[in-house]
């Protein structure tokens, strides 16, 4: 039995033994950044061999030994595709450890815009959202400010009827609430911001990096709402792109818009230099037959470059400079001068921005040193006037129109000192810096006796620490000091931000900051609106004083992957207090039509929720989606039109509003985008003038819904050695748009709500390699 026994053992153990022998075993750890990638789906390729990495990164793989190539594919969301191919020896165990820090997408992007250091999104305590070239691109923005409204909280409006100007409403404020940054600096100018969101061609933007809520107060006294950092194009590669649409406005009107980009590495990659070149041609759209534009009729080109040296492994040099021009007339529809029309908005634009970037690292990388300089001058033509009914007037109107000339030059200097060190085995990161910034505004029309001459300087200060109090707990907490030359004394902005890790999924943030807005004019005052036959002009009140905010958020983030999707959903809860808040009041007339006055009122308060869902599928199908609910009130009632009831809720500011964002990509021709932007109900102002609007009212709007969708389909071009892709698609397929709009040269121009576009069709062609 014994001898029976030790036969059946020798066997089973030979066995084994060849069976170990005919397997290797390819085995290691998946990570990104020294940290553990869990749920990457690794497999041999052209095999049914494979293996999952578990929470640690570990993973194992047995295959059938042979002495020949092998392919080993990674994948998981969040990562673009890792593929290694080697030659499996006669060795039984082989052991691959797996890095994918070069391979990051979306989800773990690294954002600069929360700290002013560069930073993996999910590690900073402030939420960062990001609007990429891509989205931008599926959507059929022409510009900034049509990509803009698809970013959770953001809202972009037309406040114009006439020259149609935007501005940008960040959780419930209005758009002096929020800071636009160009790669980092303030440099649109009050003037600028009138109308510089339509005027960044979305062809020279790379990224967009959203901050919601005064947590940025870091970026100074304008970062109450938010802050919005446009990024432009770095090169990576050698490419070009070439991109024409055609867009038909409601089948009344065009739009020509041609792009081209090229992007070029010189010297072992040590230059790199992005360039842009943008010009758009549209005719003016008038919705109610009254021959007076709703949409004006719009002419311009942009052209510039981003370049990047690096002298030295530890030295980077970034350059930009761009030129944009743009012609834009709207009123009555007629091919004559301005002055002749009876009614007209003109403006004619040269517009230069450039900025110079210098930063070195030293002590071991532990340190690194930024100085920077960055500048925009704008010159503008415009005139904005109405021919009056009698002819003694008429007489006056035409011996001395009223156009006019603006000069506003925007400049900032600064240096920035950023220090990585340990202590307790925490990780700091320590930022100091200082900065100097000055704006000139120059604007006049003798005929009105309308002088804008102002010049502001801000002189800041800015400390913070970054402090990973554990490898879960974060806190962000520093302090700006403002010396601002309308305001007698420094000001003091103290910021915290905390950010606590609830497992791999889950992020938890809560930020505190303060800021002020100080006595100077803004983007919206500088606007000369029509009411009642003639213009309306907004002048600052004689003791105007500084307006203080505080602000207060809260979130929670969750996002789930596997080998196959990634979902998750963010709510965040805001609150921003205004103490003596600004307000325009009307408080009557002059010789040329109404005066608005910016007066201090009491205080007013911001609240609400913003929800956000996310979903990818294999990365075929994407869903984003934002809504905010929110109130937006003063303490007291505000007058806003004399004669009639005060009011607490702020003038054009919905209680809700939000997108939803799917994408379709079943391969690599076929891609198709539909979206839909949400705006609920809102207090409107309403002058009387025009033949159908007799009295002035306070009324709201109906809510409404733009639906859009686009398709393309890609095609290889083997002999260009060339991609050619071919799109078209519907924008506000509803035609959901404003029809109540004041007729005739005596309309309220600021009476405009709704979708910046009624339906329109659209077609285009790109060349890509």
């Amino acid at each position: 039995m014994a001898k029976i026994i030790f036969l059946l053992l020798s066997i089973l153990s030979f066995y084994t033994s060849a069976l170990k022998a005919q397997y290797i075993e390819i085995q290691g750890f998946v990570k990104s950044k020294n940290k553990p990638v869990a749920f990457a789906v690794l497999r041999i390729k052209d095999t049914n061999y494979g293996a999952e990495s578990d929470t640690l990164g570990f993973y194992r793989i047995r295959i059938p030994q042979r002495n020949t190539q092998v392919t080993l594919l990674v994948n998981v969301i969040g990562f673009y595709e890792y593929k290694n191919s080697f030659i499996l020896g006669t060795q039984t165990t082989v052991h691959l450890d797996i890095d994918l820090s070069n391979y990051e997408q979306s989800i773990e992007e690294v954002v600069v815009t929360a700290t002013k250091t560069p930073k993996k999104n999910t590690d900073t305590p402030i939420i960062v959202n990001i609007l990429d070239s891509q989205t931008l691109n599926n959507v059929q923005a022409c510009n900034l400010a049509e990509g803009l409204k698809f970013q959770p909280g953001l809202r972009v409006e037309t406040d114009c009827q006439t020259c149609n100007y935007t501005q940008l409403r960040m959780n419930g404020l209005s758009g002096q609430y929020s800071q636009i940054l160009i790669n980092g600096r303030p440099i649109l100018s009050s003037l600028t911001s009138l109308y510089g969101l339509e005027q960044l061609p979305t062809n020279m933007i790379d990224r967009v990096e959203v901050i919601r809520g005064g947590g940025a107060s870091l970026y100074g006294s304008s970062a109450v709402g938010g802050t919005v950092n446009i990024l432009t194009k770095i090169p990576q590669k050698n490419d070009y792109e070439v991109n024409y649409s055609l867009q038909s406005i409601n089948g009344k009107s065009t739009d020509h818009q041609f792009n081209a980009n090229l992007n070029r590495l010189f010297a072992h990659k040590k230059i790199a230099v992005a360039t842009f070149f943008n010009h758009r041609n549209r005719d003016y759209y008038d919705h109610n037959s009254d021959n007076f534009s709703e949409i004006p009729l719009l002419k311009s080109y942009a052209i510039g470059f981003n370049s990047i040296f690096l002298p030295e492994k530890n030295q980077k040099l970034e350059l930009s400079l761009s030129y944009l021009n743009e012609y834009r007339y709207g009123g009555e529809m007629v091919r004559k001068a301005a002055h002749l029309a009876q009614q007209a908005e003109e403006r004619t634009h040269h517009i230069y921005l450039g900025n110079l970037d210098y930063q070195v690292n030293f002590n071991e990388n532990k340190s690194s040193f930024i100085t920077y300089i960055a500048w925009q001058k704008t010159d503008r033509e415009h005139y904005t006037g109405v021919i009056p009914d009698d002819s003694l007037s008429i007489e006056e109107h035409l011996l001395q129109p009223p156009y006019g000339t603006s000069y506003t030059q925007t400049l900032q200097a600064g240096g920035q000192l950023n220090h990585s060190f340990n202590i307790l085995k925490s990780k700091n990161i320590l930022t100091l810096g200082t900065e100097y910034t000055q704006e000139s505004i120059f604007d006049e029309i003798k005929a009105y006796q309308y002088l804008i001459d102002q010049k502001v300087e801000n002189i800041g200060i800015f400390l913070q620490n970054d402090w990973e109090i554990l490898p879960k707990l974060n806190l962000l907490y520093g302090i700006r000091a403002d010396k601002h030359n309308t305001l007698p004394n420094w000001n003091f902005s103290p910021r915290a931000s905390l950010l606590y890790k609830l497992g791999q999924q889950t992020q938890i943030r809560a930020s505190y900051g303060e800021g002020f807005k100080a006595p100077q004019a803004f983007d919206t005052d500088l606007h000369i609106a029509f009411a009642g036959g003639g213009v309306s002009r907004v002048r600052l009140a004689p003791n105007l004083t500084q307006e203080r905010s505080q602000s207060f958020s809260a979130s929670i983030n969750y996002d789930k992957a596997n080998e196959y999707f990634v979902a998750g959903f963010t709510l965040e809860l805001f609150r921003t207090s205004l103490k003596d808040a600004f307000y325009t009041e009307n408080i009557g007339e002059d010789a040329f039509g109404e005066i608005l006055e910016k007066k201090n009122g009491r205080n007013a308060t911001v609240q609400g929720l913003t929800i956000e869902l996310r979903a990818n599928f294999r990365r075929k199908l994407q869903i984003e989606s934002g809504f905010t609910l929110q109130s937006s009130l003063y303490k007291e009632p505000i007058s806003y039109i004399e004669n009639l009831a005060p009011q607490k809720d702020f003038l054009r500011t919905p209680q809700q509003y939000g997108f939803v964002l799917v994408n379709i990509s079943p391969n690599k021709k076929y891609k198709f985008n539909f979206n839909m932007v949400y705006t609920g109900s809102m207090l409107l102002a309403h002058f009387a003038g025009a033949p159908n609007q007799n009295q002035d009212v306070l009324l709201y709007s109906k809510d409404f819904v733009e639906m859009s969708t686009k398709g393309s389909y890609n095609v290889h071009l083997k002999a260009l050695k060339s991609n050619m892709e071919i799109f078209g698609g519907i924008k506000n397929l509803l035609n959901m748009y404003q029809n109540d709009f004041d007729i005739g040269k005596n309309r309220d121009s600021n009476y405009i709500y709704g979708t910046a576009l009624p339906r329109t069709f659209f077609v285009g062609i790109k060349f890509y390699p």
